[in-house]
């Protein structure tokens, strides 16, 4: 089987996490972050709300990593994120990168928000 790379051209893949870290497009990035095409900002967890109800209209759909392993979401958050319009998917943060990449990679509106793996 033949691999080839991924061209992202000036977009923000992430290359890989650790615990407490994430790298993504060439920077560390130590704790939770939000992750867009464009940037990488800090985050400050689920009661960091206001930025990403803000994306309503401009993503598809927000990743949402929760750790090491899947976990559901605070009844809060996710009803504030789908009353304002944003489409929201839990997952571990593990799958949040693949599948964040994988959208990235077809030009999708995509952001994730990612707690770090310990």
């Amino acid at each position: 089987m033949q691999l080839n790379p991924v061209p992202y051209g000036g977009l923000k893949p992430i290359e890989g996490y650790g615990p407490g870290f994430f790298r993504i497009g060439g920077e560390v990035w130590q704790g939770p972050v939000l992750a867009f095409a464009d940037r990488v900002e800090a985050w400050g967890g689920f009661e960091d709300l206001e930025r990403l109800q803000a994306l309503a209209g401009q993503i598809d759909v927000l990743f949402v990593g929760t750790g090491a392993d899947i976990a559901p979401l605070p009844g809060q958050f996710r009803r504030a994120l789908e009353e304002a319009g944003v489409g929201v998917e839990m997952m571990a943060s593990a799958t949040a990168c693949r599948s964040y990449n994988v959208l990235l990679s077809e030009g999708r509106r995509v952001a994730v928000a990612l707690l770090p793996v310990e």
